[in-house]
């Protein structure tokens, strides 16, 4: 079975406590597919206010990243806990990776891998375009709660222009400008994983997760309502 690997974001999992109800109709949809399954779970808000403590207790960057990195953690295992659930129903119950070697083994005889973040200083955006090169995935889907990308931020300006297809480069040229590189911060898509896609010539969508039924139009490779950056 061919791969498809998920950035998905930690705001969709756990805005403030855990969304089981979002998370089972999640693991429904990947259960029903004929595909095998990389998802790679952000920190969303705790791992932001996790933080900004680190920051204003002193901390560096770096411990900033460690912080958000450990609430990456607790969300995939939250995540793969709750897919767990249904997946008794049907398949054999996925697993979680704390790093890609163990993934690409487990990815061998499981449907579903799930990871949280790897190191400070890589998103979980780089996390996931990472595991597709490493799982040999052409697609890596981008969920989180804006349905695309935006020349601007959407909630800020509601007149952004929103793109429907991207090129590589007009990607990286978006990111750089809003990518940061500090812990907790908002931008589509980090500039390394813009990087990553383009050497590898992975398709990325980016679709608002709540809108399941566009989701598997992404995961299947038809149009959908989101955004798609390819080789144009």
């Amino acid at each position: 079975m061919d791969t498809v690997v998920f950035s998905l974001g930690g705001s969709l999992v756990n805005p403030g406590k855990p969304d089981r109800d979002y998370v089972k109709k999640f693991a429904s949809l990947l259960l029903s597919c004929k595909y095998r399954f990389g998802v790679v779970v952000g920190g969303g808000k705790n791992a932001r206010i996790a933080a900004d403590m680190v920051r204003a207790h002193g901390g560096n960057e770096f411990e900033a990243d460690e912080a958000a990195v450990s609430w990456t953690k607790k969300n995939a295992k939250t995540a793969m806990n709750i897919i767990n659930d249904v997946a008794k129903k049907e398949v054999a119950s996925p697993v979680m990776a704390d790093n890609f070697s163990e993934a690409r083994s487990l990815a061998k005889h499981y449907k579903v891998v799930v990871m949280g973040g790897t190191i400070p200083g890589i998103t979980t955006d780089t996390d996931a375009v990472l595991l597709a090169e490493c799982l040999r995935a052409k697609r890596v889907i981008n969920l989180s709660n804006v349905n695309g990308v935006y020349a601007s931020n959407p909630k800020k300006n509601p007149k952004a222009k929103k793109f429907g297809r991207m090129s590589y480069l007009e990607m990286i040229q978006l990111a750089g400008k809003h990518d940061t590189r500090a812990a907790g911060t908002h931008f589509v898509f980090d500039f390394v994983a813009c990087k990553l896609i383009a050497r590898s010539k992975i398709e990325a969508h980016f679709l608002d997760g709540r809108n399941l039924g566009e989701v598997r139009k992404a995961i299947e490779g038809k149009g959908h309502s989101g955004t798609v950056v390819d080789g144009g």
